[in-house]
């Protein structure tokens, strides 16, 4: 079976041509870095009679995911790669998305984000195809512990049945310096776009900045650009953009 390794901003996937029917995967198997291939989670392109393909998102420990944005924009270059073309529209396990691809730049458009929940001035909860909590810190985030304190809110009484991912944010001279773990994966990644897109609105929000914004992400991994329109607590023409390249391709 073959198979392609991409990264966005270093969030790393496994992506397979699931066009023509698979064996059974072992997909915890696949995503270990010491036994399998390595990667914090692994897509499969299957048919689609209404879109150019159907994503198929699974976490790196083998269970179905939410939407993945990093995935999403990995996905659509592996697809235009296939002939797909560089305008696509796919259905993914949040609803139907639309990508444009060029040439190693991939703009994926989100889902609209209907509300977001305010717990005080700093932190926010919210739903970007994968649920979100997100945190703004009042000092440079490099060396903040975030282990131990993204533990505790995603294993809470609150989160611990459905999980939640943990982004801590940074608001450094309009751009915003994001770190995040994630559930799954249960550890820090180099990146996550639904993470950046939710500390994007987040920021939007807390910042009362209404109608069209754009903001600059610096992750662990790499730059990320996030655009929405907002109203109110509302966000609409949501759009995470940002590098997604293959790094080797190989059969198992």
């Amino acid at each position: 079976m073959n198979f392609t390794k991409y990264q966005g901003t270093g969030n790393d996937f496994i992506i397979i041509d699931g066009r023509d029917e698979l064996p059974a995967l072992d997909v915890a198997h696949l995503c270990h870095r010491r036994f399998g291939i390595g990667a914090d989670g692994l897509m499969i392109l299957e048919p689609s009679s209404d879109f150019d393909f159907k994503m198929v998102y699974y976490n790196s420990d083998g269970n179905i995911s939410s939407m993945c944005g990093n995935g999403g924009r990995c996905i659509a270059h592996f697809a235009s790669g296939l002939g797909l073309g560089e305008h696509l529209h796919f259905m993914a396990i949040d609803g139907p998305h639309k990508a444009l691809v060029q040439q190693d730049h991939v703009s994926l458009e989100m889902g609209d984000v209907s509300k977001i929940k305010r717990i005080n001035n700093s932190t926010f909860e919210l739903n970007t195809g994968s649920p979100h909590y997100v945190m703004f810190h009042k000092t440079p985030i490099d060396s903040f512990d975030l282990i131990p304190f993204a533990k505790s809110v995603r294993f809470s009484a609150l989160y611990e049945k459905e999980g939640i991912n943990i982004n801590v944010a940074f608001e450094n001279k309009g751009v915003l310096d994001v770190r995040t773990y994630e559930r799954g994966v249960e550890d820090e990644t180099y990146s996550c776009g639904t993470g950046v897109t939710a500390a994007a609105l987040a920021h939007f929000s807390k910042n009362r900045q209404m109608g069209k914004n754009k903001i600059e992400i610096e992750t662990l991994g790499g730059v990320l650009n996030v655009e929405a329109t907002c109203q109110s607590d509302s966000f609409t023409d949501i759009i995470l953009s940002g590098p997604a390249t293959p790094v080797f391709s190989g059969k198992i």
